[in-house]
């Protein structure tokens, strides 16, 4: 099932493209851009969104990072000594 709904995917997508750049292929070659983008495309979507989870991940560990600090200064270290 996963070899035809590339095969369609790609077609369509295939299509699209050659549409948009105004390109006169036939149905094999159309099919064949459409399944090779379809695999870049993917490799290229799947690498962003890692590096954006990647970030996403040091952004929360920053801001994990502060609420710590946050609430030690303010319940801990604010206890019985003075405040700086």
């Amino acid at each position: 099932m996963g070899v035809i709904y590339l095969i369609i995917i790609g077609a369509a997508a295939g299509f699209l493209a050659t549409r948009l750049m105004k390109l006169e292929t036939d149905i094999v070659t159309t099919v064949a851009i459409g399944i090779a983008g379809a695999l870049i495309g993917g490799f290229v979507l799947r690498m962003v969104l890692t590096v954006a989870g990647l970030l996403g991940g040091l952004i929360g560990a920053v801001l994990g990072a502060l609420l710590l600090i946050w609430l030690y200064q303010t319940y801990v270290a604010g206890r019985g000594g003075p405040k700086k």
